[in-house]
C-alpha cells in the first residue's frame, strides 16, 4: 500500500511568475497590501531566503525583503489552475483528495494495472504538470498519509521523495519535533522542557511517560506519529462546511453605501467559488467588526438552497438593513460566509433551475477566462481599481 501526496511549489508565486515571466528571477510577494494590514498568502524561494514566510504580515515581509514584487493575490486565478492539475490527477485516479487548490493526496494502488507501478505514474503525474502548465510539483510517496505529506516537503522544490515501509524510522528520527502533525508551540515546549527534541527523542518515550505529560489521547496520538502509524484513508467526497470571504480596510468605512459596494463583491466572489464546487447554501451570513475591534456575525436560512448570486445578495442585503446602521459604524472588517450546503451531484430538488442561471454561468465563464471581476455587478463598481 502506497499513498501519495503532491504538493505544488510556492503555487500562487509561481503562478504569478508563469504570467509574468520577468519576474521569475526576483523574490516574489504574494499578499494583502501593508496598508491594508496584509497577510503573506505565497512566498517564491528567493523570497524565502530572506526570512518571508506564509501568514506573515505584510509589513514584517517588506521590511525583511524591500525589493520583492508584491503582487496582489487572485484568486481566481489560482483556481482555474487548481482545476487544471485535479484534471491531471483524475487521469489516473478517481481516489483524489484535495487538501487545497495547491496539494492533494492521491491513493494510485488500482491503477497499477492500467498505467504502471505507483511510483511511475507518480513521475507521471509530476511530469505532466510541468509539460502542460510550467509548473513544478514536489511528491511523496510513503505507506500512509502522515508520512507522504512529510516526504513531499524534504526535499522541496521540484522533490520526489519515496519512503519505504522499513525505512520509516530513519526518515522520522533526525525530524524535530515541531514538524509532526499537531505539535503546536504549547506542545513543542512542553516536549523540549523534557529534552524531546527529535523523532528519535520522543519514540524513546513510552505511552505512559506521554500520558503524564498530554493525558491519553494526544499521548497515543504522538506515540503513534513517533513510529509512523497513520490509519486514516483518502477521503474522496469530502465537502466544504463553510465557505468565506471577508475584508480589512486601510481606513474603518464610515459610508454605509461604500460598505453596501463592498458586501457585493464579497458576495459575487463567494458565490461563485460555491458553484466551481457544485454546491448550493441555504444559510447565508455577514461578518463586521467595528472600530473598537468588537466583532459581530448575523445569519439567516433561505427557505430552499440556492446557488444564484442573486438570491444570496438579497439575503446579505437584508441582513445589512436589519443589523448595520450608523450606531455599529465606523467599521474596519466585513465578510460574507455561506454554509449549510447541499451538492449539486448528488441532490434532485431543482437542480434544472438552479444550473441555469444565464447570468451566473456566463459571469462565471468570463471571469475563469479573463480573470478576477473582469464581469461585475455595477453596485461592486468600486472593486475596479481594487483589482486591476
Amino acid at each position: 500500500m502506497k499513498i501519495v501526496h503532491i504538493d505544488m511549489d510556492a503555487f500562487y508565486a509561481s503562478v504569478e511568475e508563469l504570467d509574468n515571466p520577468e519576474i521569475k528571477d526576483k523574490p516574489v510577494i504574494v499578499g494583502g497590501p501593508t496598508q491594508m494590514r496584509g497577510v503573506v498568502s505565497a512566498a517564491n524561494y528567493h523570497a524565502r531566503e530572506f526570512g518571508v514566510r506564509s501568514a506573515m504580515p505584510m509589513a514584517t515581509a517588506t521590511r525583511l525583503c524591500p525589493q520583492a514584487v508584491i503582487i496582489t493575490p487572485r484568486h481566481k486565478r489560482y483556481i482555474e489552475i487548481s482545476r487544471k492539475i485535479r484534471a491531471i490527477f483524475f487521469r489516473y485516479t478517481p481516489l483524489v483528495q484535495p487538501l487545497s487548490l495547491d496539494e492533494a493526496f492521491l491513493d494510485l494502488n488500482d491503477s497499477v494495472k492500467l498505467f504502471g507501478p505507483v511510483v511511475d505514474v507518480a513521475r507521471q503525474i509530476k511530469s505532466d504538470i510541468y509539460n502542460e502548465l510550467k509548473l513544478t510539483a514536489s511528491v511523496g510517496i510513503a505507506p500512509n498519509k502522515f508520512l507522504a505529506k512529510l516526504a513531499s516537503d524534504a526535499d522541496k522544490p521540484d522533490g520526489f521523495v519515496i519512503v519505504e515501509k522499513s525505512a520509516v524510522r530513519q526518515f522520522l528520527d533526525p525530524m524535530p519535533i515541531t514538524q509532526l502533525w499537531g505539535v503546536g508551540k504549547s506542545s513543542a515546549k512542553k516536549l523540549k522542557r523534557n529534552a524531546i527534541f527529535t523523532v528519535a527523542h520522543l519514540r524513546e518515550k513510552s505511552l505512559e511517560q506521554l500520558q503524564a505529560m498530554f493525558g491519553e489521547l494526544q499521548a497515543q496520538h504522538l506515540w503513534n506519529l513517533a513510529r509512523g502509524i497513520d490509519n486514516r484513508q483518502i477521503v474522496i467526497h469530502s465537502q466544504a462546511k463553510s465557505i468565506s470571504r471577508e475584508t480589512t480596510f486601510p481606513n474603518d468605512l464610515t459610508d454605509l453605501t461604500k460598505l453596501k459596494s463592498y458586501f457585493v463583491i464579497l458576495t459575487e466572489d463567494v458565490c461563485e467559488q460555491m458553484r466551481s464546487e457544485f454546491l448550493m447554501a441555504k444559510t447565508i451570513q455577514i461578518k463586521f467588526r467595528r472600530n473598537d475591534f468588537k466583532t459581530f456575525t448575523r445569519s439567516l436560512s433561505l427557505p430552499q438552497y440556492t446557488d444564484s448570486t442573486k438570491a444570496v445578495l438579497e439575503a446579505v442585503n437584508n441582513l445589512i438593513d436589519n443589523h448595520i446602521s450608523d450606531s455599529v459604524l465606523p467599521l474596519r472588517l466585513i465578510g460574507v460566509g455561506l454554509s449549510n450546503f447541499e451538492n449539486k451531484l448528488t441532490t434532485q430538488n431543482d437542480l434544472f433551475e438552479s444550473a441555469h442561471n444565464p447570468i451566473d454561468t456566463l459571469s462565471d465563464k468570463i471571469n475563469q477566462k479573463f480573470g478576477s471581476f473582469a464581469l461585475y455587478r455595477a453596485k461592486g463598481i468600486m472593486k475596479k481599481d481594487k483589482s486591476n
